[in-house]
């Protein structure tokens, strides 16, 4: 007798947040077959990828600003069979960045490399060559690690198999394990305001280019190599269109329903429980920050202490402005750098306060998206960076560093910011934790301040607790939009195989 065969139905997959990797997670598995459901304990999706808009015209992105490596948005497209420009379309930024130095200097980031080292050899006096041998150096670094440290699961046998731990492990020498970010820059540079400037790379992954490894000396490749770029409509339409697309491959959403625990049965995940119900899966997928998923979602599994006792990245404290005139001088991404930057980030991660002098970045997107102020008008997002939340005075922090970044910025711009502020809100770390889970409002979840953090940051699977897998900024490869979409593509791929 013949039997027919038929494809095994799809399996229930269950992702707890709807922040940038849970969305790409969500469309990756539905890729392959799930039947997939994103639960999200806020009104709508983003996590810090979200948006908000103030009083008198002013809309701002309101979480991540800054935009690289667009093919990996690209890519969950075309996975679905879609053309991206349907639904997502962005341009590549030039220049990138407008720099504010504290003596008075100003320095145009430039896309073209070496149009920008000519205007470093022009303002700071530094040879255009030191600049360019610098970057090609970084860029060379990014491209013999990229496809071992960030592509994959460092915590599978198999990785270290790859033809890419070749690349990586010839490059070892030239990262530089045993020294930090700031020696590499300043044995690079003499002059101290281009080391600043790389230093403050260090901050795209919430850490501290003073204990920082100078293996993340490859980081400045990603926008003066690989290119900075915006998305038409603003960051936040990053989430809207992939949003869409899931939607499209059949991803349900349920806004305004947080996971309360993940089930287990038989020692492998069983689903997950809400206020509404269990809801049976064959596989969870967390986007939740790595700690609460093991303090609140797993409180009858062994919780591997260690990585959760990790330094915490730095935090953001951010505020929204809408601004009653124009300032031709400032593009997207602006930089108003302190006097003492290592005062600065010995303030945040060893005294867990804020410099009284703090560096400020303003992001200002209705130069390329009007309707994001009224005519004549400007949204800035103006961050600092700041420690994770252990219960700071937060109020007088945020009082405090208002001032303090008033003065930093009218005394660049030789204007009086407070006297054109028309709208204003205020995100601190605690209000950071609140919304997103994030622990202690760390932006990052880890920080990158040893040698080995790579290695130390949560794997994106359980090996306790089979089916169970995570993704998102807490976990490898880390936080940013980039690192996110990468957590999310080595685990549709742990799934898979």
């Amino acid at each position: 007798m013949l039997h027919s065969t038929s494809p095994s139905p799809p399996q229930p997959a269950a992702i707890i947040g709807a922040g940038i990797a849970g969305i790409a997670t969500a469309v990756r598995l539905a890729v392959q077959g799930h039947r997939v459901t994103v639960f999200e304990a806020q009104e709508s999706f983003g996590g810090k990828m979200h948006q908000l808009e103030l009083p008198g015209g002013y809309r701002f992105d309101g979480g991540p600003s800054l935009f690289t490596l667009p093919h990996l948005v690209d890519e969950l497209f075309r996975l679905a069979g879609r053309n991206p420009q349907d639904y997502f379309r962005y341009q590549r930024l030039d220049p990138i960045t407008q720099y504010f130095f504290a003596d008075g200097t100003r320095l145009t980031a430039w896309a073209d490399e070496e149009r920008f080292a000519r205007e470093v050899e022009e303002k700071l006096q530094v040879p255009a060559a030191e600049v360019l041998r610098f970057l090609r150096r970084s860029g060379r670094a990014y491209e013999a690690t990229a496809g071992t440290f960030l592509q994959k699961s460092l915590h599978k046998a198999r990785t270290y198999l790859s033809p890419e731990v070749l690349k990586a492990l010839a490059a070892l020498p030239q990262l530089g394990l045993t020294s930090t970010m700031h020696q590499r820059h300043a044995a690079a540079f003499q002059d101290p305001r281009l080391v600043q400037l790389f230093d403050r790379f260090a901050t795209y992954n919430g850490s501290d280019p003073y204990q920082a490894p100078a293996t993340l000396s490859l980081i400045p490749h990603l926008e003066h190599g690989l290119g900075a770029y915006y998305p038409e409509g603003g960051i936040y339409a990053i989430a809207r269109s992939l949003v869409r697309l899931a939607q499209e491959l059949g991803v349900q959403f349920r806004y305004q329903e947080p996971v309360l625990e993940i089930l287990t049965a038989g020692g492998r995940v069983a689903g997950v429980r809400t206020a509404r119900g269990e809801h049976p899966a064959a596989v969870v997928v967390s986007n939740m920050d790595v700690v609460p998923t093991y303090r609140r979602l797993l409180p009858r599994q062994p919780a591997p202490e260690r990585t959760l006792r990790q330094p915490r990245s730095s935090s953001a404290l951010i505020f929204y402005w809408g601004i009653a005139r124009r300032f031709p001088e400032l593009g997207v991404h602006n930089i108003f750098f302190s006097q003492d930057y290592r005062r600065e980030f010995e303030a945040i991660f060893r005294d867990k306060t804020i410099a009284d002098d703090p560096t400020v970045y303003v992001n200002i997107t209705s130069g390329h998206t009007p309707t994001d102020a009224p005519p004549g008008h400007e949204n800035w997002f103006v961050m600092v960076n700041v420690p994770h939340n252990q219960g700071q005075n937060w109020p007088e922090l945020v009082q405090r560093t208002r001032t303090a970044v008033l003065r930093r910025v009218s005394q660049a711009l030789g204007t009086d910011v407070a006297g054109v502020i028309r709208a204003e809100q205020v995100w601190d770390p605690p209000g950071i934790e609140a919304r997103t889970s994030s622990f202690g409002g760390a932006l990052y979840g880890s920080s990158s301040n040893n040698p080995l953090a790579a290695f130390l940051r949560h794997p994106n699977f359980s090996d306790q607790v089979p089916g169970l897998y995570f993704c998102g900024g807490s976990v490898h490869p880390g936080g940013g939009i980039p690192l996110c979409l990468l957590s999310a593509r080595i685990v549709s791929d742990l799934i898979k195989n």
